[in-house]
């Protein structure tokens, strides 16, 4: 499992001395460059369900969503970032349990009728900033990959030795997405059956 990834844990960890130093040592910016996985996944149609249900059918559909990310992220080993209305930002210091996380959710959902979850991941480094945000190409890009991802797909940018032994490699190529262009080298993940 994956260790704790509390913001104040992160600095701790990525801050360059031992914290105790005099105010006049410490480092001019509170900009920590630190390697993590994002994750975000996205209930699609969440708006025409909202529009056919009615909002209390909806948000008994989010609090179940909720819950659900919560507890696999919690046994996981992975951190709730952000909710995003019907969406969720989520950070792993490793990248293996974050693609567990992504596949115990398409799992999980795969047989809710009503509700369909698209992701998209990326590891790579960026800057944890504010003590509780990151800004960098992976957060940008796993966001920007679940804009993409078709419901009930994963797509990710990482490394195939990092995929947990029961999620499987679909395809991996090119994704064209609006404003980037074409992102080569994604691969297109699925649950394998027990």
């Amino acid at each position: 499992m994956a260790p704790e990834t509390t913001p104040a844990r992160e600095w701790s960890e990525a801050r360059q001395g031992s914290g105790s130093e005099h105010p006049d040592d410490l480092p001019d910016t509170a900009h920590l460059s630190v390697v993590r996985t994002f994750c975000f996944a996205d209930l699609t149609g969440f708006t025409h369900y909202t529009r056919e249900n009615g909002p209390h059918a909806a948000v008994s559909l989010l609090e179940e969503f909720r819950a659900v990310s919560r507890d696999v992220a919690a046994k996981r080993g992975v951190r709730v970032s952000k909710w995003l209305g019907d969406g969720v930002m989520l950070v792993g210091t490793e990248p293996t349990p974050s693609i567990a996380w992504g596949g115990h959710m398409i799992d999980h959902f795969g047989d809710v009728a009503e509700l369909d979850l698209r992701i998209g991941m990326a590891t790579g480094p960026a800057l944890l900033f504010e003590g509780d945000d990151y800004i960098g190409e992976p957060v940008n890009l796993a966001a920007k990959l679940c804009t993409v991802a078709q419901p009930g797909e994963i797509l990710a940018s990482c490394e195939q030795d990092d995929l947990p032994a029961w999620i499987h490699v679909r395809e991996v190529g090119k994704v064209n997405i609006r404003g980037v262009g074409a992102i080569d080298g994604i691969l297109r993940l699925g649950v394998s059956a027990r």
